[in-house]
């Protein structure tokens, strides 16, 4: 199912870098490769690769799902442009629509829980948390 129809705008553009090891036996980048980059530009966007004050507990992924629209190649830039989709309670999802070229490649979506100081269970957003996200969130188009 391909969702190109309905990309929304805005969101964060970063620029993330393929691998020649991302690549598998037909010259594009690996589905599960793709995996990996999605994580990479979610994890850059958000700044969970360096301490921070936010989701201090941490999060994991609860759900995720990808759209192959067309193959990623090693020779052509990646820029992912990530996005906050929907904010819940004790949730929120993150979209990540990949370019080369121009033209969108993959379009994903991670439904990411926040964890309690225990680090197992889910607990509510805080305000700074639910702020933060607010402020990146997609401009979603109207259907």
């Amino acid at each position: 199912m391909s969702r190109t129809a309905d990309l929304p705008t805005g969101g964060q553009e970063l620029e993330i870098t393929v691998r020649w090891s991302d690549l598998d036996v037909l010259g594009h980048v690996n589905n599960a490769r793709v995996v990996t980059l999605i994580e990479e530009a979610r994890l850059r966007w958000s700044g969970r690769h360096q301490p921070s004050t936010l989701f201090p507990d941490g999060l994991v992924v609860a759900s995720l799902t990808v759209d192959y629209l067309r193959p990623v190649y090693y020779t052509s830039k990646l820029t992912v442009r990530v996005g906050v989709q929907r904010i819940g309670s004790s949730s929120f999802t993150v979209r990540h629509i990949g370019y080369q070229d121009g033209q969108p490649v993959f379009d994903g979506s991670n439904v990411m829980v926040v964890l309690s100081e225990d680090g197992k269970t889910p607990r509510q957003l805080n305000d700074f948390e639910r702020t933060w996200l607010s402020e990146r969130q997609f401009d979603l188009l109207e259907a």
